[in-house]
């Protein structure tokens, strides 16, 4: 066998044992007459010693070893004098007595330790060097574990994993498709799923009752930290349920995973409706953590000559506590950082409650300190407080509001590192109307349910219709959201009128969901869960990126594989395809 055990568990148990390893050569120390090399695998770190005096040719062979070649050791555990706390394997070595070089290996291009000097790109393009990093390893693990969890807590409730098909029917709705063409069907097309929504329906029509997956689904939109082109959910559909029912279901998930992967017992699960979360924190998947709500004080300012917020639809207002000794430098950045392009507004006010009870603002000149006072007032500052405030039209000061709340939150401090809390977004709207093509898109998805007491309105206030939709957020991410669907044919049809399909389109596109309605299709409702979102909340960082082995750069490229990539000629008339000049 190449190895007796890994290179992570030796421990003073194994003192006088004679051990075969195998891995890759972290580092090599010469002093002299003596070599010292640290051996890696997957579990950890063993530290090697080369006696000068006891077997100089063995010494010798092992001094022109360089970083990562992969080598195969024998010899005797021995207790460490210099011990090193640092390490598992930190109070033992072993004195190697045989060495076996499996394969060299060029010098890599960055150091391969958990603080390495390779930069992002260059990582990436080496992805299979840096996968060997403890870091990675432990982000993976992280995922394998939790992967591991969701499937136990799955299964002790009876569901069922299902997979679904990966090569599917192209539709309209959502975010763009991406398409793979049909060699045997000329001009035709495949689409890879942006979910398994319309599959996991079905399954419920054929009393699958239960069902899960662990999915790999794509999507072509433009990434940032928390997207990636192709992504994994946990996706999970239920019949014969009601809202409540799959709340229930899915706090136990969560619950579950926190327990026996982090230790943490999550608090409760408070519930906000979507007109609520959005008039609190100008957000649908707002941070409460921290307060900081927003307060109205669009009548605490009129009336005063102040134009900007006099003509503005909205002025809304936040206070930060104990914020009231920034600096005039300070409140530039913020309002640097308020008016950049991302974000929008066009400038910020802000007013300090001092100690002595007093008031400063940047709008001394219309506002006196009874004015003020009522700010204060509106906005429940206590002296040495600050309240920042922004004006303009309802939505876009709403969405620069959370930017700038979330912002002051991380230089407060208040957005505390290590502490989760969870909380259900509701009654989402139904549809969302888009000024460009003059027409309702579903939020959500065009299975949605609407609120059974809101149907009546999708014919007379589309716009006002509530879905029965939910999101599971958590310290400003969303997690998961689902909704309860439509099972009855004719609420379908509806839906899709009110979407701008014809009847033709409509049955062109979900024409076998529509049959299968005609076929005893049950109540049902599910979710799904960001799978890479969540394994990022758990190891508490921003990014998905590292918790995929082999993931896309901002760019959508694999920059290992160098893809995508060209076609050649024959293989693009083997498929059809003819590409503009």
């Amino acid at each position: 066998m190449f190895r007796t055990h890994s290179c992570g568990e030796i421990r003073m148990d194994h003192v006088g044992q004679e051990v075969t390893l195998a891995g890759w050569l972290q580092k090599s120390r010469d002093l002299g007459g003596m070599t010292f090399m640290d051996l890696r695998d997957r579990y950890g770190l063993t530290q090697l010693v080369f006696n000068m005096e006891v077997d100089a040719p063995l010494c010798e062979k092992a001094r022109k070893l360089g970083r990562e070649f992969v080598l195969q050791v024998k010899g005797t555990v021995a207790e460490r004098s210099n011990k090193n706390p640092q390490m598992a394997t930190g109070d033992v070595e072993v004195n190697v007595t045989s060495l076996n070089v499996l394969n060299a290996s060029k010098t890599p291009p960055f150091t391969i330790e958990t603080e390495t000097d390779g930069g992002d790109e260059l990582r990436m393009q080496y992805r299979f060097l840096d996968l060997r990093r403890k870091p990675l390893m432990d982000n993976l693990a992280l995922r394998n574990r939790l992967s591991i969890e969701t499937r136990k807590y799955m299964d002790s409730l009876n569901f069922f994993e299902v997979e679904t098909p990966y090569l599917i029917k192209s539709t309209p709705e959502g975010a763009r498709d991406f398409v793979v063409p049909s060699r045997m069907n000329e001009g035709q097309f495949y689409a890879l799923p942006q979910s398994p929504q319309t599959f996991k329906q079905l399954l419920m029509v054929s009393g699958y009752d239960r069902y899960y997956q662990i999915v790999k689904c794509f999507r072509d939109e433009d990434l940032r930290a928390d997207r990636q082109p192709e992504f994994t959910q946990i996706d999970c559909e239920m019949c014969f349920v009601e809202q409540e029912d799959i709340l229930d279901t899915f706090e136990g998930l969560i619950t579950h995973l926190f327990k026996v992967v982090k230790g943490i017992d999550l608090p409760a699960f408070p519930r906000m409706t979507y007109a609520e979360a959005m008039s609190r924190y100008g957000s649908d998947k707002p941070d409460i953590r921290f307060g900081m709500e927003f307060k109205d004080l669009k009548a605490d300012t009129a009336g005063k000559d102040f134009k900007i917020f006099d003509e503005a639809e909205a002025v809304i207002g936040i206070c930060a506590p104990g914020a009231a000794e920034m600096t005039r430098k300070d409140l530039d950045a913020l309002t640097d950082f308020v008016k950049r392009p991302q974000i929008g507004a066009k400038g910020m006010v802000y007013c300090k409650c001092n100690a002595d009870g007093s008031f400063k603002s940047s709008v001394d000149k219309f506002y006196d300190q009874e004015a003020l006072a009522a700010w204060a007032k509106t906005c429940e500052a206590q002296p040495g407080d600050l309240i920042l405030v922004l004006s303009g039209d309802l939505d876009s000061t709403r969405k620069q509001m959370n930017e700038l709340r979330l912002h002051v939150g991380d230089q407060l401090g208040l957005r505390t590192k290590g502490e989760y809390r969870p909380l259900w977004v509701l009654d989402f709207p139904l549809l969302e109307w888009d000024e460009d093509t003059k027409r309702f898109h579903a939020m959500h998805h065009p299975f949605t349910s609407p609120k059974k007491e809101d149907i009546e309105k999708m014919k007379t206030a589309p716009g006002e219709v509530r879905a029965n939709a939910y999101d599971l957020c958590m310290n400003g991410v969303e997690l998961g959201g689902g909704s309860i669907r439509i099972h009855d044919r004719q609420l379908q049809s509806e839906m899709f009128d009110l979407l701008g399909f014809t009847k033709e389109e409509a049955q062109a596109q979900f024409g076998f969901l529509m049959q299968a309605f005609e076929y005893g299709a049950p109540p049902h409702g599910g979710i799904a869960f960001g799978f890479d979102r969540l394994c990022a909340m758990f190891a508490g960082v921003d990014s998905i990126r590292d918790f995929i082995a082999f993931p896309k750069n901002n760019s959508g490229r694999d920059v290992m594989l160098d893809a995508p990539a060209t076609l050649d000629d024959a293989q693009l008339k083997e498929l059809h395809i003819r590409l503009r000049d």
